[in-house]
């Protein structure tokens, strides 16, 4: 992937605030954050994370033969080995990552997408889009990191910066002109996509989520912020479009304080990029939407007012990118969903199963909308919520899903370490306070609207299928494309689809 072995000197090139003590013409054969990836003549970069200190396993880089050690301490340098003391060991790494790759993101169209809801299926939205314009996309995000044929396994929505240029310079490697990015606001708040270069950014949305991180909903935005007001404006990215939704106090927010190029989209009358008329379908949706470029005629396979929502940011990227407008009406035409994105699952003749990611109050809200206008019999929601998470999003996700069920099912989502039982007592506050009454399965089973608590989540997916009727929709939210369940300290072997598909079996052959 290199041309040639880079000397330290000449990957710290640019890097502000650092002190060298000992040689910096040292040729550089690889970076590493984890100890057991130090090959000799590695850089290990000691990070404090949240749980651990890469300062505890200096020991065991320099015994694998790293020849650099990088860090914010002040280090006595051991024999033979040079130390580069730095202000902010994290964007040091991100910093070393770039140029050690040689800069992939410069020869790529990058685009960013953060917010809470609505990355995922942005991104698929985007490379349906560049395929029918004959582009290779390369993707990165919560289901898989992909290019082509190729793909990998997504550990994290957002890669620490050395793996993501690594993945970069893979992507470009295997032919990629574009890559869209889904941005976390915790890879924002720890530098992991800083050095790199944004063609584009977009925000989707903002509503309660990772406040078990951030604290406060200032700090998360503020996080998100950090795409369009630092990478954006500051960075690499000379000539970015900040892609702003004009229908969240916060895009209008951001929009109000960017310095770069804008395009904006929404519902608003003020936005560019905006229906002109629309129609929700069970299969699908239709629409005509206003752009800087003319008028387009949508037709989409994905379902209900947020897909709309994501199809418009989709459509307002791709302009900023230079598509055209039979570009995107083909690619979005051709897109049949996004994985564990209101997924559809089920006979004909049975009740329609959706299976969906929302695991916030918002998008649990608006996954509900969606189905609520379908023109459904009645809708039965089954949901639970992670453990060791934000608990005050609990009661908030039982309202939600009171507002538009007739029915709940409570259940478990990822446990980890706390009591699901406890977890769910924390949801059903938020039902009872909505006055939603706790039924048996038999009053269920007769149509009376209210919630059951069913622990087991796999017995709580055969529960809805057995309680719904053939013109019912369930949704079953939460876990989406992610195919276990964490609890304790184990992670097992759970996928909400194939239940789904059990139960289904069960009840219709």
């Amino acid at each position: 992937m290199h041309n040639a072995t880079q000397t330290l000197k000449e990957l710290l090139a640019g890097l502000k605030g650092c002190q060298v003590t000992g040689d910096d013409r040292i040729p550089v054969t690889d970076v590493a954050y984890h100890s057991q990836d130090v090959a000799p003549g590695s850089v290990f970069v000691a990070l404090k994370g949240q749980r651990t200190d890469g300062h505890r396993f200096l020991a065991a880089a320099l015994e694998k033969g790293a020849r650099v050690i990088v860090s914010e301490q002040q280090l006595p340098p051991p024999p033979g080995v040079t130390v580069v003391r730095v202000p902010d060991a994290r964007l040091a790494l991100a910093h070393l990552s770039a140029a050690f790759y040689r800069h992939p993101s410069r020869e790529l169209k990058l685009v960013g997408i953060t917010g809470t809801n609505g990355k995922t299926t942005t991104t698929y939205l985007l490379e349906a889009i560049m395929n029918a314009a004959g582009h290779q996309a390369g993707v990165v995000g919560t289901v898989n990191y992909r290019v082509g044929k190729r793909s990998w396994p997504a550990a994290v929505t957002t890669p620490e910066s050395l793996d993501l240029q690594r993945l970069l310079r893979e992507m470009r490697r295997h032919g990629a002109s574009h890559v869209f990015l889904e941005v976390s606001s915790h890879a924002l708040d720890l530098k992991r996509v800083d050095c790199a270069a944004f063609a584009a950014a977009v925000f989707t949305n903002l509503s309660q989520d990772h406040l078990d991180y951030h604290r406060e909903m200032d700090s998360y935005f503020a996080a998100k912020s950090r795409l369009f007001l630092d990478l954006l404006a500051h960075g690499n990215s000379p000539g970015g479009t900040a892609v702003l939704n004009l229908d969240d106090p916060r895009g209008e927010e951001l929009h109000r304080c960017v310095s770069v190029p804008t395009i904006t989209y929404g519902s608003h009358p003020r936005s560019q990029v905006r229906p002109l008329a629309k129609r929700f379908k069970r299969l699908g949706l239709e629409a005509r939407f206003a752009t800087p470029a003319g008028e387009v005629e949508i037709r989409s396979r994905l379902v209900g007012p947020f897909n709309l929502e994501n199809i418009l940011a989709a459509t307002a990227t791709a302009l900023a990118l230079g598509l055209t407008l039979d570009d995107i009406a083909r690619g979005i035409a051709g897109l049949e969903g996004a994985p564990g994105r209101l997924e559809r699952l089920g006979p004909p003749e049975g009740p329609a199963v959706f299976v969906d990611y929302a695991h916030t109050p918002a998008a649990l809200a608006s996954a509900l909308k969606a189905l609520s206008a379908l023109d459904f019999s009645r809708l039965i929601t089954v949901f639970g919520c992670g453990g060791d998470r934000d608990r005050s999003k609990r009661p908030l996700m039982g309202q939600a899903a009171a507002q538009a069920s007739q029915l709940v099912v409570v259940t478990s989502d990822n446990p980890r370490s706390e009591d699901p039982l406890e977890i769910i007592k924390e949801i059903e506050a938020g039902l009872k306070a909505k006055n939603i009454p706790r039924v048996t399965a038999a009053a269920a089973k007769r149509g009376q609207t209210g919630y059951l608590v069913e622990p087991d989540r796999r017995e709580a997916i055969r529960l809805a299928v057995k309680l719904a009727g053939p013109g019912d929709a369930i949704l079953v939210a939460g876990k989406g494309h992610e195919n276990y369940q964490i609890r304790g300290n184990e992670r097992l072997h759970f996928d909400d689809r194939e239940e789904v598909q059990e139960a289904l079996k069960e009840n219709y052959g």
